[in-house]
């Protein structure tokens, strides 16, 4: 079971590598000198063959979890499976209620390096766990725990975006600006014209470069800041959850809800920055661009979580590689 297990995600891996490549595609041509299109056939096609490599890592994961006799998210490995599989998962799921298949290079892109680290890195054989991790508290722990970190990846996606977006928003108004001067209108312009009317008008200040027109045919900064918090907002009580899960397991285990180990330490570090984010958020104003650096920092220290302190901090958590 152990090995077709693993010939059914590596089988995942390959898909998600084709559906990377019909998705980079799809964001090649928006970027190209045709006019926004209503049909994006590739995006199409790698959406579809999402679909298919996320059936494929499901049926992989349930394989190890038969070959192991427990759940399988019990190591950095299995973790690593089952949080990318989720966010491939969340963002198709997210792209059934609204198009965000401009997030697919990023979705497909995340699931493909996250599952070579796995497979090269992190592999250990399909094996049953030790008496303390035997519990109830790690199928609630650590599924909450990953699916968290798979719904603040897509979020972090949406964040970058943004950032991209608003630099190339900035850039366009100078760019109308600049044509509206060149025009004779400036300040003497007619109010009832907005300044995108005289820009298209003359078509110099359509976005030359392939990253501007790409960006021209996606959502606006605003909306995509409006999409990130709402995703990190789900992902956040997720996260507390799983703190509060990890404290009354750590009361069972070892006799003390807190110990300030390593990866206790370190998750506590990344609630208190998303919830400063969520605050901030609600509370101060404070440009969007701050927000968007926000939740990137948080999901930042997401994977120095995973991937540095799992490795080189030892600590309660060391036996289980998470």
């Amino acid at each position: 079971m152990g090995d077709l297990s693993t010939v059914f995600v590596l089988s995942s891996v390959v898909t998600y590598l084709v559906a990377l490549i019909f998705f980079a595609v799809d964001v090649s041509a928006l970027g190209g000198h045709a006019p926004k299109r209503t049909v994006r056939k590739a995006a199409n096609i790698a959406v579809a063959l999402s679909w298919l490599g996320v059936g494929l890592q499901a049926v992989g994961l349930a394989l190890r979890g038969i070959a192991a006799g427990r759940v399988p998210w019990a190591n950095m490995y299995e973790f690593s499976l089952t949080f990318s599989f989720v966010a491939v998962l969340a963002f198709l799921l997210i792209n059934r209620k609204r198009d965000i298949r401009y997030l697919g290079v990023f979705a497909t892109f995340l699931a493909v390096a996250v599952l070579y680290v796995a497979f090269w890195q992190l592999y250990v054989e399909a094996d049953g766990v030790q008496p303390i991790l035997d519990s109830y508290w790690l199928v609630i722990h650590v599924s909450i725990a990953a699916a968290s970190t798979g719904v603040f990846a897509i979020a972090a996606a949406a964040s970058l975006l943004q950032l991209v977006q608003h630099r190339q928003s900035r850039r366009r108004a100078v760019a109308e600006e600049r044509v509206l001067v060149a025009s004779g209108g400036g300040a003497e312009a007619p109010v009832s014209q907005p300044a995108g009317a005289a820009a298209g008008s003359s078509g110099s200040a359509a976005p030359s470069t392939f990253v501007g027109r790409l960006m021209a045919q996606l959502p606006d900064a605003e909306s995509l800041e409006r999409f990130a918090y709402r995703l990190n907002a789900v992902a956040f009580v997720g996260w507390t959850l799983t703190v509060v899960a990890g404290a009354i397991w750590a009361e069972a285990a070892w006799g003390r809800p807190w110990g300030w180990d390593p990866k206790e330490t370190w998750s506590l570090v990344i609630w208190l920055i998303y919830a400063a984010y969520l605050h901030v958020r609600a509370t101060v104003g404070w440009t969007i661009n701050r927000f968007a650096w926000f939740g990137l920092i948080g999901f930042a220290a997401l994977l120095a979580n995973f991937y540095v302190v799992n490795i080189f901090f030892p600590g309660n958590h060391s036996y289980s590689g998470l």
